[in-house]
């Protein structure tokens, strides 16, 4: 039974009923009736998702000045959504990255995948990061917030609300201290080497935990050789790569505060006297190397999204190409290039073609060893192609 005191939402005919039943939690502006009463719901207003003749669908959050309109929470229509719905949900999140993880740094929630739509955390041991990128999330960040720290007994709470999604769902950018206290950075142990997150002010949550996997099996392949890690971040793939048995790596990134962390982990983990830090623009850096005549064993390019929309594709699509054809020259003969991305926009055929196309006009041949992708603390909705976003592609050059 619907709660008669929630607003009533229904689908246009022949809309996404079919895919909603079956698991997809989005129904876009042009799936609704956007009557009046509709358009005049805030943002984030809980509503009842009806089907074209009143057939009830679930509880949904509303906002209308979204292309996202409506983002199904609960199949059941008439959940109440408060700390106990939060706990129930975090509580099914937490049981499985324990199952996976032996200590507590993952992604405890990965949106959609774990049943709350457009929202991240992140866990740092005692501290925590919340990113809520839709608009009821943002309303009830107390209730979740409540649930987290009750369920967990972290001491620190973030609320990051720095990602691009917000502006979709016109909210403001903003980032404050929720719980706790918060220092500076923080440690986070990862494949044997020291990280340094900064969880107020660093991108994203401050670290990504998504490379996870893809840092160990970089790492596997760098032992004895010199890495170049591009678009470094705060040292992912280098660090990885030096406790591993680097000889040396060079970190590049926009970000000098990224690299200073990047030191501060090679520091934490014994490793400062192998790793090089320099601030570059990534596609000059590669160009000015590749003139200096500098070889390396492994190259690793981790960029930002290129794609992050079907309008921005084709773009996107170019500088994957363009990123390849720059770092190949620079891998040593029988090393190893890796390439990511994190486009949502370009599917993993469109990403590999892109690149293979950049390492032939190199002039190099390669074989492609293995495909990674997020780790599992990153679950994918199959349902939901946006939620596996992440290629990781490890080629060998001759």
């Amino acid at each position: 039974m619907s709660d008669p005191s929630l607003p009533v939402v229904r689908l246009r005919p022949k809309s996404r009923a079919r895919d909603i039943r079956h698991g997809h939690p989005w129904a876009y502006a042009d799936d609704l009736v956007l009557d009046r009463r509709t358009r005049a719901l805030p943002p984030g207003s809980l509503a009842v998702l009806e089907d074209s003749e009143r057939n009830p669908l679930g509880l949904v959050a509303v906002n209308p000045a979204s292309k996202i309109a409506a983002r199904l929470l609960d199949r059941d229509s008439s959940a109440e959504v408060g700390p106990a719905w939060f706990a129930a949900r975090l509580s099914r999140a937490q049981e499985l990255r324990a199952r996976l993880y032996p200590t507590p740094h993952y992604r405890l929630v990965h949106a959609e995948a774990d049943g709350l739509p457009g929202v991240v955390i992140d866990r740092f041991g005692e501290a925590a990061v919340i990113q809520p990128n839709a608009a009821w999330a943002d309303r009830l960040i107390e209730p979740l917030t409540e649930a987290l720290v009750e369920l967990t007994g972290v001491e620190t709470v973030v609320m990051n609300g720095m990602a691009r999604a917000r502006r979709l769902e016109g909210l403001e950018n903003a980032a404050r201290l929720l719980r706790g206290v918060l220092d500076g950075p923080v440690e986070v142990p990862m494949n044997g080497a020291v990280y340094l997150a900064d969880l107020m002010g660093g991108q994203k949550t401050g670290l990504y935990y998504d490379q996870r996997d893809n840092h160990a099996f970089a790492a596997r392949l760098a032992g004895g050789g010199r890495v170049l890690d591009v678009f470094s971040h705060v040292g992912g793939f280098a660090l990885a790569a030096l406790v591993a048995g680097a000889t040396e790596a060079l970190a590049i990134d926009g970000s000098q505060a990224a690299l200073d962390l990047a030191a501060r982990g090679a520091e934490a983990s014994g490793v400062a006297d192998r790793l090089t830090t320099r601030r570059a623009d990534a596609f000059e850096a590669l160009a000015a190397i590749g003139g200096e005549g500098a070889r390396f064993d492994l190259v690793i390019c981790d960029p930002p999204a290129f794609a992050p929309s079907r309008q921005a594709l084709e773009r996107g699509l170019r500088a994957y190409e363009r990123l390849a054809r720059l770092a190949a020259p620079l891998v040593s003969g029988g090393g190893f290039l890796v390439l990511c991305s994190c486009s949502h926009a370009a599917d993993l055929t469109r990403f590999s073609a892109a690149s293979i196309r950049g390492i032939g006009r190199a002039g190099r041949a390669a074989q492609l060893l293995h495909v990674g992708f997020a780790g599992p603390d990153h679950p994918q909705l199959p349902q939901l192609a946006e939620s596996g976003y992440l290629k990781a592609l490890f080629f060998r050059l001759d």
